[in-house]
């Protein structure tokens, strides 16, 4: 399994909704690829954090930089982002409408 798809179904199987995964390997975007995911309240986004430091260490990833608030963590892992974000968050920000553009700029 790839380490993305390995990342998404770790989300899925806690409960994370909506999630998209974005491959811009071909963009001028700064990574490669990105992970977005809603999260259930404020206490599920550290929850998740916590299993996915987890998987990634067993994976042998290397984290770059958290940084986390209580609406919005963000996981650099150098070439592939991972978003956890409230659904308030997310629908304010809206940034997989941004990376789709960067996507269909590429076809």
């Amino acid at each position: 399994m790839q380490r993305v798809e390995k990342i998404v179904s770790l989300l899925d199987e806690k409960k994370a909704e909506n999630i998209q995964a974005f491959d811009l390997k071909d963009s001028d975007y700064f990574v490669e690829k990105v992970i977005i995911a809603s999260t259930l309240g404020e206490r599920h986004g550290p929850a998740l954090l916590e299993y996915l430091k987890k998987l990634l260490k067993e994976m042998n990833e290397k984290i770059l930089f958290i940084e986390e608030s209580e609406e919005w963590i963000v996981i650099d892992l150098g070439d592939l982002l991972i978003h956890l974000m409230s659904p308030e968050y997310r629908s304010k920000y809206n940034i997989e409408e941004f990376l789709q553009e960067i996507k269909e700029k590429l076809k």
